[in-house]
């Protein structure tokens, strides 16, 4: 008898659910402040990393700025000054745990606790699977995802004390979807969004719904780490339309940000479409970039 209740309850709360979510559509979403608020965004000296320290700049936060590339960084970080905000800069190499353990002490001890973690560094290394050295996949997993395990386990004791704070997960569309000569980084990205997943479960089990998190799922981005890339079927983006998705989700503590937003409707339907169909959507989008194959760098 209580199965039957419970699934009748299930019912109900599905239809709530989406009702809510109707609703939701047509009224915009509340936004936070982040004025005065501590933010750590690393991979900040390029592409989405120095684009979203600028929006977060533009209110008022106070920023710490993580790049291994020490130039790029500081000029993100003289930037963000012009736009009135104060910035603390560190070159880190996120593929380093130690080094980030040690980062992390030295951010707490000259800045004090972060608020909202961006973990934005990202590895790329377009090729076959034969043609990419043993380094480069190594690299692509301690910066994709293990570098995140590292930030987090050392940022989120503080957060868990005030049951308060904000996690970012710069994943891909590439983390819900594969796409051929990018094996190693669809990897790192499909358990990108799983961590995500399982720190945004565990939160909430832990009752600890006072710290929010978010995950990023763009597709292909125009930040010169892939050459040449294009597709049939999605725009490539600008750097400064995504940081201003990802602005927005934070701001109204959204957990999933796809951009466009309208990938997640394709992904959804590719969970129930036949594989011959997969096959010909893809030879239809005809994704195209330049990678490594056999040896040599062609147009994929």
């Amino acid at each position: 008898m209580h199965i039957v209740l419970e699934l009748l309850l299930l019912v109900g709360i599905i239809i709530y659910s989406y009702l809510e979510s109707l609703v939701k559509f047509f009224i915009p979403r509340r936004r936070k402040s982040v004025a005065g608020q501590t933010v750590l965004i690393t991979g900040a000296g390029h592409g989405i990393g120095r684009l979203t320290a600028y929006e977060f700049a533009k209110r008022k936060s106070r920023l710490v700025l993580w790049d291994i590339n020490k130039r790029g960084v500081e000029e993100t970080a003289a930037e963000c000054r012009k736009l009135g905000a104060i910035v603390h800069v560190f070159v880190v190499d996120c593929s380093n745990r130690m080094e980030i353990y040690n980062s992390v002490d030295q951010v707490k001890k000259e800045v004090g606790d972060v608020e909202i973690v961006v973990n934005n560094a990202g590895a790329i290394y377009p090729a076959d699977l034969l043609s990419t050295k043993d380094e480069e996949i190594t690299r692509t997993f301690e910066v994709n995802i293990l570098g995140h395990f590292w930030i987090i386990k050392a940022l989120l004791p503080s957060m868990l004390r005030r049951n308060s704070g904000h996690i970012v997960t710069v994943a891909s569309v590439c983390g819900h979807g594969v796409i051929p000569y990018l094996i190693p980084y669809c990897s790192s990205k499909f358990a990108a969004v799983g961590f995500h997943r399982a720190l945004t479960a565990e939160l909430e089990t832990l009752g600890k719904t006072g710290i929010k998190t978010s995950c990023l799922c763009p597709v292909f981005v125009n930040t010169g780490f892939t050459k040449n890339p294009s597709t049939r079927l999605w725009p490539v983006l600008e750097t400064s339309e995504v940081a201003r998705s990802l602005i927005d989700g934070i701001l109204t503590n959204k957990k999933m940000i796809f951009v466009p937003s309208y990938i997640s409707i394709s992904l959804v339907l590719e969970k129930f479409l036949p594989e011959r169909a997969l096959k010909a959507i893809s030879r239809i989008q005809n994704i195209q970039f330049e990678a490594i194959v056999g040896h040599k760098t062609k147009m994929k």
